[in-house]
């Protein structure tokens, strides 16, 4: 299933790890953990956010992919399922 996780970091937990280097390997590791499709970085209401879409079949990796994120960047985390413009063709 293809999944959109997104994900918003606090404005002084995000500053204190781009200070000491773990802002972008926390963010390196998740892209490269759920091979990720794709991945966009924007701000969001003055916060740090990401985007990242990937496939993912096993429920059970969800801790696995939200933990490190919680504990190195204290990230806000979304995930819900997403389709491309061709999935939603199929399924009409």
């Amino acid at each position: 299933m293809r999944l959109m996780l997104k994900l918003t970091i606090p404005v002084e937990k995000g500053n204190q790890a781009e200070r000491d280097g773990s802002l972008g390997k926390a963010i390196e590791a998740l892209v490269k953990d759920v091979n990720a499709e794709a991945a966009y970085f924007a701000l969001e209401h003055g916060k740090r956010m990401g985007i990242v879409i990937f496939e993912e079949s096993d429920q059970a990796r969800m801790p696995k992919i939200n933990e490190p994120l919680f504990a190195a960047l204290n990230a806000n985390i979304e995930i819900q399922p997403v389709l491309t413009a061709e999935d939603l063709q199929r399924a009409l």
